[in-house]
């Protein structure tokens, strides 16, 4: 077996047996290109069942002078990944990479905002152009919902519930859920469909997508990281603000104000709560008034 084929196979099987998303996969792939790479650089022709420990000691070590160790155990456990599968098909006995430690790393607490944060961007938007209702629409969503921006950018208007108060998102892995939907957050998108999206020439294809760029085209990931730069800026705010800082926030206040982990778990859409524990790291101030409040010994 060769690495092409090898690679071909793990790709197909990630994206069939395991359900993972298309970004998920391809950084799965790019992992094994780096290691090919070197390979082809340090002249070693070790075939993927053939290779070793030691190899594979010496790309750790290479990769390890030009990322950082977040970036290095990602690429560790993807090897680790792709040699379980090998091992999982009986293409090899063993996998090489389980004698090779991945670099401690801490726990990284994301950004947040205050609602004060996330009202001042808000206000930054030009409601007197249609991309402003539909900017205002999309962030109302993404904090309104927690949704990450891969699931906005997917949203159907056959996903909107709002008689019953649910959205359907399809998460990662193609797993949907329902979400709960405010008020406050159907009343922008009503607005956007009604006053904006109603009115403009769609392209076929895209009859049934949400939210729109002016071509009448899917939004892409990349326009929705744009538009909330632009609007940070304007602001003058000193924080690093991507769409996935509004889904933080979303859960960080959902748990200052008394919500259930588990509601939040089933919310995210997070596989494991051992994920959601990290909002229990956020904001230890809320954790000491709610010991102070509700503890019989208080």
């Amino acid at each position: 077996m060769n690495w092409n084929h090898a690679i071909k196979d793990y790709i197909h099987y990630l994206k069939i047996e395991r359900g993972l998303s298309e970004n998920s996969i391809i950084n799965y792939a790019l992992d094994l290109q780096r290691l090919l790479t070197f390979l082809e650089k340090s002249e070693i022709k070790d075939s993927p069942l053939a290779i070793n420990k030691e190899t594979l000691q010496q790309f750790v070590f290479e990769t390890a002078k030009l990322v950082n160790a977040r970036s290095q155990s990602r690429i560790i456990s993807g090897l680790r990944s792709f040699f379980n599968y090998l091992v999982f098909e009986d293409y090899r006995e063993t996998n090489p990479m389980d004698l090779i430690e991945s670099p401690k790393i801490g726990r990284k607490l994301p950004d947040t905002l205050s609602v004060d944060e996330i009202d001042n961007i808000i206000a930054q938007i030009d409601l007197s152009t249609p991309e402003g209702e539909r900017n205002r629409a999309i962030i109302e969503t993404l904090y309104g919902c927690g949704l990450r921006v891969s699931e906005l950018t997917e949203l159907k208007l056959s996903n909107l519930f709002f008689d019953e108060g649910f959205i359907s998102v399809t998460g990662k892995g193609d797993k949907q859920r329902f979400v709960p939907i405010g008020n406050t957050t159907q009343k922008y998108i009503n607005i956007y469909i009604r006053e904006i999206r109603n009115h403009m020439v769609i392209k076929s294809g895209h009859e049934d997508t949400l939210f729109l760029n002016r071509r009448g085209s899917q939004l892409t990931r990349a326009m929705i990281f744009t538009i909330i730069k632009r609007l940070v800026a304007q602001t003058g705010l000193q924080k690093k603000v991507s769409p996935h800082t509004f889904r933080h926030s979303f859960a960080t206040h959902l748990l200052e104000n008394g919500a259930d982990l588990r509601a939040i778990q089933l919310m995210l859409g997070h596989e494991s709560i051992t994920t959601t524990e990290i909002y229990m790291h956020v904001d230890r101030t809320h954790l000491t008034e709610v010991m102070n409040t509700f503890h019989p010994r208080r």
